[in-house]
């Protein structure tokens, strides 16, 4: 039986063979869920649910709502005991990957590869990105700075102004440069010169 800990860095190994650039973020918040894992492509955002040979399905089918709400693609890494069964509980758009145990390591097969989501909503996706990394994206579209406007203005404002193909490689330019350590300082700098205009 494989758990969820024995999965996810055979996983990881198995994901940067598959493709040429990749960075995995890990226990991402959308909506009332969180992604187990977030895979960022040059083009793309694309969730990732593991289910364990441990795991029920009792949660998935709000897990599915939300990943769908939020990423480009979608796959299901099913263990085992779900291989059989797990087509009945996503979308025919999701992606499957099937793992089992083979001679002690976990061995990964693309059942069904993902299809475009039909479902993204493009507000949710931008809304992933912190203030400093929209605040990027602002100037690289020459689009004003909008001083003291909120998040969800900002994310507007983009929507409207810049083709979704350009957005989608400029969301996943900055996830790839995400630095956790830097955008604490950041996101701290943001927060203190908006209280001093307040």
């Amino acid at each position: 039986m494989l758990y969820d800990k024995d999965i996810r860095e055979p996983l990881f190994d198995f994901l940067e063979e598959r493709y040429e650039k990749v960075r995995i973020i890990e226990e991402k918040q959308m909506g009332r869920s969180r992604a187990d894992l977030v895979m960022v492509l040059p083009e793309a955002l694309v969730g990732i649910e593991i289910k364990s040979d441990a795991d029920t399905y009792a949660r998935l089918q709000r897990q599915v709502k939300d990943y769908d709400r939020f990423f480009d693609a979608n796959y299901v890494v099913a263990g085992t005991s779900h291989a059989q069964h797990i087509e009945e509980h996503v979308p025919e758009w999701w992606g499957i990957i099937t793992v089992e145990e083979e001679g002690g390591k976990a061995d990964f097969y693309v059942l069904r590869k993902a299809r475009k989501n039909p479902l993204t909503d493009w507000e949710r996706k931008l809304m992933l990105l912190w203030r400093p990394e929209l605040a990027r994206i602002q100037a690289k579209n020459m689009l004003p700075r909008y001083a003291g406007k909120s998040k969800r203005f900002v994310v507007q404002a983009l929507l409207e102004r810049v083709p979704e193909e350009l957005l989608r490689v400029q969301i996943s330019e900055e996830l790839f440069e995400r630095d956790y350590q830097e955008i604490a300082g950041e996101l701290a700098a943001y927060r203190s010169e908006k209280k001093k205009k307040r």
